[in-house]
């Protein structure tokens, strides 16, 4: 929703830039008229006209911005679930070691006490 936006107001401005200066090639207009769209602006000094291309300018930098702000957003969440995946996969090799050792244990534990209840105990020789 934010990039359909930022590509409209991205393309509004330089659409009024476009048009303003496509339809006042001539010389300065001495009277002050200036046009876009077919729409006469009267009496437009210099400053306000410089005021219009600013506004335009501020409007196209915010589309630019809203682009922007889309496409790294984008960037990081596609390199987040990267990583997420990466995690699972070691998460799981983790998990599948630890099972694996477990039952290694067990299986010690269980010949150890196999083996001690087979073998008596030695009495150990009294040294003086």
């Amino acid at each position: 929703m934010i990039v359909i936006i930022g590509l409209i107001a991205l393309i509004a401005a330089v659409a009024v830039v476009v048009a303003g200066v496509a339809s006042n090639r001539g010389d300065i207009h001495a009277s002050g008229e200036f046009s876009i769209f077919g729409e006469q602006l009267l009496n437009t000094s210099t400053g306000m006209l410089f005021l219009y291309g600013a506004v335009a300018g501020v409007v196209g930098m915010l589309g630019i911005y809203l682009l922007w702000g889309a496409f790294t957003r984008q960037l990081a969440f596609g390199g987040m679930r990267r990583e997420l995946k990466h995690t699972k996969s070691e998460t799981e090799s983790l998990r599948q070691d630890r099972d694996r050792l477990s039952q290694e244990l067990e299986i010690e534990r269980s010949n150890r006490s196999n083996a001690s209840t087979s073998r008596p105990i030695a009495e150990s020789p009294v040294t003086e």
